[in-house]
């Protein structure tokens, strides 16, 4: 009896005809009637997701995972259309072709018969073509039609911050518009967007997901049209903070506004004038690093990596609000402690702090060690036992002397032998670095004629991290690879 696998996927909550249960009681009757066994475990399902690529379909790599295996688990896959398994014919042939030529296992559409012979190939892929021509026609005139609606200003998205959604229609929250009102106001009146999150987070002001709220939070809200009665929707998919993108369609829309025009104005002319002075710091190369210290630096008190921000290294955490670690470090600050911890590694008796441990210990030391420990605690056990048994009355007082002084000896006796396998451990050994590479560095970092990159790499291969931190934020600490 050949073993099946059955997987179920449906793309959205209103397909009743391709509903999970539905597919999953005609795969079961199909399996039936054709003397397959189909177990509980090989039963792979994904509910709400495309069929277009499978990276987003966990049941489905699960699946494929399972299927790889040696033995092979099962030797069909039952599905209720080639268009559940996919809709993409690259991936439907990269899967088909592994399944089938590699793993031995075929695929079976149960309402489909495209027959056993040659035609059955031709069959097959007329229908993964129609199949694939059906989504991407339905994606694109899904997309039509949003963007006729996105014109009228309808609602295409989630309510923002200040909204909900009533019959179709954005309408006021007024506790949260409030605080909308309140973000304006400030950032208008001269408070940066760090310091209006930090004021948010700590009256517990959560985002409609449940977050904090980050410097983009307020970023965002204060570039969303929504706010003066308008929506925006952009068909290329997601903003990615670029508010300004010319393929967004901003419209009218029937809602009720929560920021005037004044303030809205102020608001979008002062971010104008914030990205006008930074411009200067912006780097445009990606393919350099803006200082050779990238991605090396790091928050004490978060642990993310400090990002260069225009003359100084900063937490990108703390710059979001959610981070409450002190200050932030001037880069030419940063490379003078950084040269000078350099030249005081190269100094006899300096100690550095490294990456590794520092002491060295045989396995089977370690090893003989804890099982001493564990039969120690094991005869303390014991001799609680025994006396309890003597306060109980099972033993006698003799019995209790004799017994308590065996274990005691014996326990004496590993407690010495513990004591001797640690003399006899070896000693510390001392980590050392290499100087001349500290020297080699130091040297490099002092070219201006070499790249940040350059300085980056072999920076790597001394420091496994420094790391900002301390009471005040001032403190650096460099960790050593050893």
């Amino acid at each position: 009896m050949k073993v099946a696998a059955a997987y179920i996927r449906v793309s959205t909550d209103d397909q009743i005809e391709f509903s999970p249960d539905s597919q999953l009681e005609k795969i079961k009757l199909y399996a039936e009637r054709n003397q397959m066994l189909l177990p509980k475990e090989f039963i792979f399902m994904d509910e709400g997701i495309s069929g277009r690529n499978t990276k987003k379909r966990a049941a489905f790599n699960t699946m494929i995972g399972l299927a790889k295996r040696k033995p092979k688990p099962f030797d069909v896959i039952l599905v209720w259309k080639y268009s559940r398994f996919a809709r993409n014919r690259e991936d439907s042939v990269v899967y088909k072709s592994m399944l089938r030529k590699e793993l031995n296992i075929d695929v079976i559409s149960i309402s489909e018969d495209v027959g056993d012979d040659k035609m059955s190939i031709l069959f097959e892929a007329m229908i993964e073509a129609m199949d694939e021509y059906y989504s991407i026609n339905l994606a694109e005139e899904v997309k039509r039609g949003m963007t006729e609606k996105a014109k009228r200003g309808g609602v295409l998205s989630i309510a923002g911050y200040g909204y909900k959604v009533v019959n179709g229609e954005f309408v006021i929250v007024p506790e949260e518009a409030e605080i909308i009102k309140k973000v304006f106001s400030d950032y208008v009146n001269g408070k940066g967007l760090l310091t209006i999150a930090k004021s948010l987070n700590a009256m517990g002001i959560k985002t409609h997901r449940g977050n904090q709220i980050e410097n983009r939070t307020v970023e965002y809200w204060l570039n969303n049209p929504v706010y003066i009665g308008k929506t925006r929707w952009n068909p290329d998919g997601k903003l990615s903070r670029n508010y300004t993108a010319t393929t967004a369609i901003i419209s009218d829309a029937p809602h009720q506004a929560i920021i005037d025009m004044d303030t809205w104005e102020k608001a979008q002319e002062k971010m104008k004038m914030q990205k006008a002075k930074f411009r200067k710091y912006f780097n445009s190369d990606r393919k350099d690093l803006s200082h050779w210290l990238t991605g090396i630096v790091r928050c004490e008190k978060c642990g993310a990596v400090l990002s260069n921000q225009g003359g100084f290294f900063g937490c990108s955490n703390r710059s979001r609000g959610t981070c409450k670690g002190v200050g932030y470090i001037k880069t030419d600050k940063l490379d003078k402690i950084i040269l000078d911890t350099l030249s005081d590694a190269m100094l006899p008796n300096v100690k550095l702090a490294f990456a590794e441990p520092e002491i060295f210990e045989p396995e089977k030391s370690e090893d003989e060690s804890l099982i001493i420990e564990t039969q120690i605690q094991r005869l303390e056990i014991r001799l609680e036992r025994v006396k309890l048994a003597y306060e109980d009355g099972i033993d006698t007082l003799d019995e209790y002397k004799k017994n308590k002084k065996s274990l005691l000896d014996e326990i004496a006796n590993l407690k010495a032998m513990m004591k001797q396998k640690k003399a006899e451990e070896p000693q510390k050994e001392i980590a050392k670095i290499d100087k001349n590479e500290i020297r080699r560095l130091t040297e490099v970092l002092k070219d201006e004629n070499v790249s940040n990159v350059e300085k980056n790499n072999m920076a790597r291969t001394i420091f496994k991290e420094i790391v900002k931190g301390g009471k005040d934020g001032k403190t650096i600490k460099c960790v050593f690879w050893k």
